[in-house]
């Protein structure tokens, strides 16, 4: 086994502070179009045990071999609502169990709240895992039209600056945000994905060659696969039929590709999305609430952070990353687009939210922007891209180690056994040629401190196979060091 997570639910995330419960919802059916791909926000991660929901795919696995990474296929969830699509996934403290309702596309839900845990917390924790949200618009083009239509009201009177021919036309300096969006813009489209029985949702993507290749997040054009429709809008208004060239749902990272795409297509530059620091200034653009071409700002709140995510469907497969957090304004409708520096070259793509809103059963409205944000970092995105557009299919990075998803904030533990029965090192594997055993504790991966399986995963994901690195792991209270070369899965499944 590997540490591989297709085909498994997300796993709960670490104990961290408590933080306000999110209530996702579903939205308003949109007046242009079938409507805006699911999302919720991340849930918040509480600090006690609930006991798993009946039929919940989401909740803990139990301890090993079942609690081991992988663990094993989640059981028929049982739904609120009739309806297909899907939203996000939700979770508490990490390794415990937690409840968890799947969130449907036009059908809110319940998100049941968890009892804080007694005692002390865990300060001390470098990183914790949070259960993410993913941002495809759910209320998009109808709310949109909406805010649009309330606000042209063809009795109210305006008033117009002077256009004498002595007034010139104001000049923006380069590398401010105005400028950088006006150059970034014709690059962006919003993409709208139905599938066969006419679910649908919008997200966003950026342009990434001259030859029409889009990349955006892999929950954006889920519903398009297998015989789906799929079109891209520039803010001109050109709109271009357009095809699924690959995905990566584990990386949550898609490439499409316009059909008859322009001559004149300028791809964004691309930035280092190891070089960003905290602090730096970021410009994310999107179509939040199908509202297209929206350019909204902010700061690199942290590097690195640990972010497991779904779309909650039934069959949902997690995806990781070591995010970017940003808090520019990120809402349903911003996922895919481009996370931008003030240069305006993108280091990220934004993918997914943590919400403090509520609304409950019945409620109308989504969740939004609380300043928290997460975004795929660039290098990794592109690496991805190049694979997909190369063969069509992902290429993942592993240890071949079977790690536990139980609650810890030591490090990741290889297991005694791995999913099925199946050895926890894989024979022949890396971690079995650096010398890996059953009950070791990993804690490093070169100068990542490791403090679960989930994170350990994220940090694997971010390098490529074939890479070396140095893993830092405990056996028998004593620490060791073992350098060993990254190996490789393709495909989703």
């Amino acid at each position: 086994m590997s540490t591989e997570n297709e085909g498994n639910p997300v796993p709960p995330a670490p104990s961290t502070p408590p933080v306000p419960p999110a209530t996702p919802a579903a939205s308003p059916q949109p007046a242009a179009s079938e409507g805006d791909a699911p999302t919720a926000p991340i849930p918040p991660a509480p600090q006690g045990a609930p006991a798993p929901a009946a039929g919940d795919p989401y909740a803990a696995a139990p301890p090993s071999p079942e609690g081991a990474w992988p663990p094993p296929p989640p059981a028929t969830p049982s739904y609120a609502d009739a309806g297909a699509g899907a939203g996000a996934a939700a979770g508490a403290g990490w390794g415990s169990p937690y409840d968890q309702q799947q969130h449907h596309q036009h059908h809110p839900y319940q998100q049941p709240q968890a009892a804080p845990k007694k005692g002390g917390g865990r300060g001390g924790l470098i990183a914790a895992v949070l259960v993410a949200a993913l941002v495809a618009g759910g209320a998009g083009g109808g709310l949109g039209y909406t805010l649009a239509k309330n606000n042209d009201d063809s009795g109210s009177t305006t008033v117009s600056a002077s256009t004498d021919s002595g007034v010139t036309q104001v000049k923006r300096a380069a590398g401010t945000i105005a400028a950088v969006a006006n150059k970034s813009l014709p690059s962006t489209v919003t993409i709208e994905a139905e599938s066969t029985s006419g679910d649908g949702g919008t997200g966003t993507g950026f342009v990434f060659d001259t030859q029409g290749h889009i990349v955006t997040n892999n929950h954006v054009v889920a519903d398009a696969l297998d015989g789906g429709k799929l079109t891209a809008t520039f803010p001109n208004g050109k709109k271009y039929d357009a095809e699924v060239v690959g995905h990566a749902q584990g990386y949550d990272v898609a490439v499409i590709k316009l059909k008859n795409p322009p001559s004149d297509l300028k791809p964004l530059p691309l930035g280092d999305s190891d070089k960003v620091a905290v602090g730096d200034e970021t410009i994310a653009i999107g179509a939040p609430f199908g509202l297209s071409n929206t350019v909204t700002t902010g700061i690199i709140s942290a590097k690195n952070r640990p972010v497991a995510s779904s779309d909650g469907s039934a069959s949902s497969k997690a995806s990781y990353m070591s995010a970017l957090q940003t808090d520019a304004s990120i809402n349903p409708g911003n996922s895919g687009g481009p996370l931008l520096d003030a240069t305006g070259a993108v280091i990220g793509i934004n993918s997914a939210i943590q919400s403090a809103s509520s609304g409950g059963l019945g409620s109308t409205g989504q969740s939004g922007s609380i300043g928290l944000g997460f975004a795929i970092p660039i290098n990794q995105a592109k690496y991805v891209a190049q694979q997909l557009i190369k063969t069509g299919k992902p290429v993942y990075a592993k240890i071949g180690a079977s790690v536990s998803l139980e609650d810890s904030s030591n490090g990741a533990q290889i297991t005694d056994s791995g999913s099925s029965g199946s050895a926890a090192v894989e024979s022949g594997g890396p971690a079995d040629k650096a010398g890996l055993k059953p009950g070791d504790v990993i804690t490093k991966l070169d100068d990542s401190v490791i403090d679960s399986g989930p994170t350990l995963i994220g940090e694997i994901w971010t390098h490529k196979p074939g890479d070396k690195v140095e893993i830092t792991y405990k056996r028998g209270g004593s620490e060791h060091t073992v350098t060993l070369t990254l190996g490789s899965r393709v495909g989703d499944n």
